[in-house]
């Protein structure tokens, strides 16, 4: 896809915008979904697609990525956009999205909640080709295809200031219990009862969190309270390009605490269960890898790059669509 056929396929979104919008308020039962991309229609071989997910940064990347390999091989694609999975993935199981970019262990873990209750014995584990075969039992009852996995991972982790690692020799989550230093923990307000977080970082590492400072995932403010030293470590992702900035380092989860969250691609069986598109789609998940998504990752939020051009170059880089 050339530039020129790039940005013609966002101005005719713009023309577009109001209608998507309004048709897809009315399919959610009023919960907003946001119309951002747009393409040719009545142009393309391979007819109409469209690709969606959340809102934050990485998944915004993803659905751009998706969306112009997707245009690379004869469709026209548009993209939506929501608050999170509560709001998509009903529209993926309806048909009215086609396509979305996820996460294995996470997926997993919301429709076996869906099927068998939010108090439901964990389907995903460390283990990516477990974790897959438990989404795809899961998910094609729902008229849903998990596509494979690739490299590229999205876990929790957890980092330390590069002064605190340096004085207590500390590189993975195991030194940090074997130190038994007492840690104030930056993290979700619900740390204290998710197995990845507190209990996990106790039982498994016998780390000694002695407080759970409810700042967020990853936040600005949790990841400044760490370097200021008000807290000792912070919850974040593997993929969070801004770590350097604040002057932290993560601490390797040596003994797998956390599941296996590998980016894949889900589809609607019916809608956009053609070999075609999973071929496609394929391309890009054999050589997407975590490093690429830290440094997609910051090109958005450290350099104020638009999604769309961080993914188009990075597809013409490796060779997945037309200069």
């Amino acid at each position: 896809m050339t530039p020129t056929s790039h940005r013609n396929r966002r101005a005719r979104l713009a023309v577009g915008t109001l209608t998507a919008l309004t048709l897809s308020l009315a399919a959610c039962g009023g919960d907003s979904l946001e119309e951002e991309g747009g393409g040719d229609t009545g142009e393309e071989s391979g007819g109409s697609l469209t690709v969606g997910g959340a809102s934050f940064t990485e998944a915004t990347i993803m659905t751009e990525l998706y969306a112009q390999v997707l245009e690379e091989a004869g469709y026209s694609t548009s993209i939506t956009t929501t608050e999170g999975r509560e709001l998509y993935a009903p529209e993926l199981e309806s048909g009215a999205i086609d396509v979305v970019p996820e996460y294995a262990a996470t997926l997993a873990e919301y429709l076996n909640a869906q099927v068998n209750g939010p108090d439901a014995e964990p389907v995903a584990s460390p283990d990516a080709d477990e974790t897959v075969a438990a989404l795809r039992e899961l998910a094609e009852p729902r008229g849903l295809t998990v596509l494979d996995a690739g490299e590229a991972v999205d876990q929790n982790a957890f980092a330390v200031s590069e002064e605190f690692a340096a004085e207590h020799g500390l590189e993975t989550l195991s030194d940090l219990g074997e130190a038994g230093l007492p840690v104030r923990l930056a993290a979700g307000e619900d740390c204290p009862t998710r197995p990845f977080c507190e209990p996990g970082l106790e039982e498994t590492y016998g780390i000694d969190v002695t407080e759970v400072d409810p700042l967020g995932v990853g936040t600005v403010q949790a990841k400044q309270a760490v370097a200021d030293g008000e807290d000792d470590l912070v919850l974040v992702t593997t993929t969070d390009a801004t770590l350097e900035d604040f002057g932290l380092v993560l601490l390797e989860d040596d003994r797998n605490l956390q599941l296996a969250d590998n980016v894949l691609p889900v589809v609607n069986t019916e809608s956009a269960g053609d070999p075609e598109i999973a071929e496609a789609l394929g391309r890009l998940t054999e050589v997407l890898t975590t490093e690429d998504l830290i440094e997609l990752n910051r090109q958005v939020d450290a350099e104020r790059r638009k999604a769309d051009e961080v993914a188009r170059d990075y597809l013409a880089e490796k060779g997945l669509v037309a200069n």
